[in-house]
């Protein structure tokens, strides 16, 4: 799992701005007693999350080589300008 940045308890009123601006790129944990408690997110991350959309990211050169060969023959078809 991917490590989040995290913010102290104390964070959320002397630096909220800077929280707020962090919770906008990605989520932020708040820590108590330094270990992670709660999670700040911007609602879009957070209506993504609960319509349960998940990203994915696909390196060419590590897929299969029947994989690959599908993948690009789809991006060229959809990236081709229309024939009329």
């Amino acid at each position: 799992m991917q490590q989040i940045p995290e913010f102290k308890a104390i964070d959320l009123t002397r630096h909220t701005s800077d929280l707020f601006d962090a919770a906008i790129r990605s989520p932020v944990a708040i820590t108590k007693h330094r270990k992670p408690k709660f999670v700040l997110m911007s609602m879009d991350q957070y209506q993504q999350l609960a319509r349960g959309g998940t990203q994915q990211v696909h390196m060419l050169d590590e897929m299969a080589d029947d994989l690959r060969t599908l993948m690009i023959e789809g991006l060229e078809r959809d990236l081709k300008p229309d024939e009329e």
